[in-house]
């Protein structure tokens, strides 16, 4: 995978790879002292009109294509709104490490619903490296059941991922043809807070507790994960094709990890490591028999 790559998309996938995956650690601090789903409509509205901004800066057109608006709405929808509401409200009872391995398992689940729905041709490589995913799944939780962790939000993490799987499936490459990139990112995120905004004026009281660690995480979690997570995603996709910028998913493991163990101090047994390394193989196994 990397000796095709030029150094300028290997660094963009790096780069897009660690702030994915860090999100879930700011994430896990904001839920602490601020309710999930105002605090994510907010940022969203934050990050959207930002881009907006940005992009009208930059030249570039609210005119967009039929298959930009699609992606506009759906990724909005099911990307921000559902999948990543369902992860901030789950991470109020399980850790950002847990959290993030589970997400981390949507290019698996990609490949399996492309394989058994769509019918796509799947190279044995493809097929053990599901059944790898799957299987480093299976020992991380194995163990963190044993050490009681809370099913519903494991279950709200599992719903998130799905819808984010229909989503990616359900636009492939709708937004990487017309130009107005920026502008795309930006209207995703502001269809995602008007989307989530209903939901925390029915559910949540919107008291916060006030703390720099706070505005820091929600200030990182804007910025970075927020907005240039997803243009460099964008434009890594528009440079390499979807399958190929996919494959940096298997670095996601290992960061989302990495970085909860080094900013929270969450714990990690030798079978959360054992399970990481599997979940790797496994998606780096699927994406290189997807890209033949």
């Amino acid at each position: 995978m990397i000796g095709s790559l030029d150094w300028r998309a290997l660094a963009m996938g790096m780069g897009f790879a660690l702030m994915w995956s860090s999100a879930f650690t700011s994430a896990r601090i904001i839920v602490a002292d601020a309710p999930p789903l105002y605090s994510l409509s907010l940022r969203f509205l934050i990050s959207g009109l930002i881009g907006v901004a940005i992009a009208r800066a930059l030249g570039q057109s609210w005119t967009l294509t039929a298959g930009q608006w699609r992606a506009v709405v759906v990724f909005g929808i099911a990307q921000n709104a559902l999948y990543l509401g369902l992860n901030f409200v789950a991470m109020q009872t399980i850790e950002a490490s847990l959290a993030a391995i589970i997400a981390s398992t949507m290019p698996l689940m990609v490949g399996l619903a492309s394989w058994l729905i769509l019918r796509e041709r799947l190279r044995p490589l493809g097929v053990a490296g599901l059944v790898a995913g799957f299987v480093g799944v299976g020992l991380i939780m194995g163990a963190r059941l044993g050490d009681g962790v809370d099913m519903l939000g494991v279950a709200l993490c599992v719903l998130g991922v799905m819808s984010l799987t229909i989503a990616t499936m359900a636009v492939r490459g709708a937004s990487g043809a017309g130009g107005n990139l920026l502008m795309i990112v930006g209207m995703q995120m502001l269809v995602g807070s008007a989307v989530l905004i209903v939901p925390a004026m029915v559910f949540e009281v919107p008291e916060v507790t006030w703390t720099w660690r706070l505005v820091g995480a929600f200030s990182y979690t804007v910025l970075v994960p927020g907005l240039a997570a997803t243009w460099v995603w964008f434009a890594l996709v528009g440079r390499i094709g979807a399958v190929r910028a996919a494959s940096f998913h298997f670095l996601n493991p290992f960061f989302g990890v990495a970085v909860a163990a080094l900013l929270l101090g969450e714990a990690l047994g030798a079978m959360d490591v054992v399970g990481v390394l599997v979940i790797m193989a496994g998606i780096l196994a699927v994406q290189r028999a997807r890209m033949a």
